[in-house]
């Protein structure tokens, strides 16, 4: 059974490494090793962004005390991060993570992997443009998404 609760301070570790195990196993079949290491160029890459993720609604979606995944969205509707551990793909905690975050807004917007771009659609998501974005001179591919509650 999936559990959800409140991101902590002391989940950082944990988090940062499914968030990079994640991007470059799961990803992998969509980007080139050299935007993987963009993306995410070690299992620190999500502590720089700790007081992110203490500031915005944050998640952590365990499943028999292991975290098998996270999200986060800010105050204004911006689903910032979603990641579920390469292990527990498909199983819903995406699904249970997206449910939670998007409580309480009216339009919720992402920039959505060329990766999950097939998970936003259907949960009604559009895509409102495709871009291209910019990490340590690498370009990558994603889409601004964004859906009505």
């Amino acid at each position: 059974m999936i559990t959800l609760r409140k991101y902590k301070a002391e989940d950082c570790d944990s988090v940062s490494k499914l968030f990079y195990e994640t991007v470059h196993c799961i990803n992998a079949k969509d980007y080139t090793e050299s935007q993987l290491s963009a993306w995410a160029k070690d299992c620190d890459v999500l502590k720089s962004r700790q007081n992110d993720l203490l500031e915005q609604v944050a998640i952590v979606a365990e499943i028999d005390g292991i975290t098998v995944g996270f999200g986060s969205i800010d105050k204004t509707g911006y689903l910032d991060l979603l990641y579920v551990h390469k292990s527990f793909q498909r199983q819903g905690i995406a699904t249970a993570l997206c449910d939670e975050l998007e409580l309480g807004f009216s339009v919720v917007t992402t920039h959505a992997s060329v990766t999950a771009k097939p998970f936003f659609e259907k949960r009604g998501y559009i895509v409102i443009k495709s871009q291209q974005v910019e990490r340590f001179g690498v370009k990558l591919k994603n889409y601004v998404m964004q859906k009505t509650v």
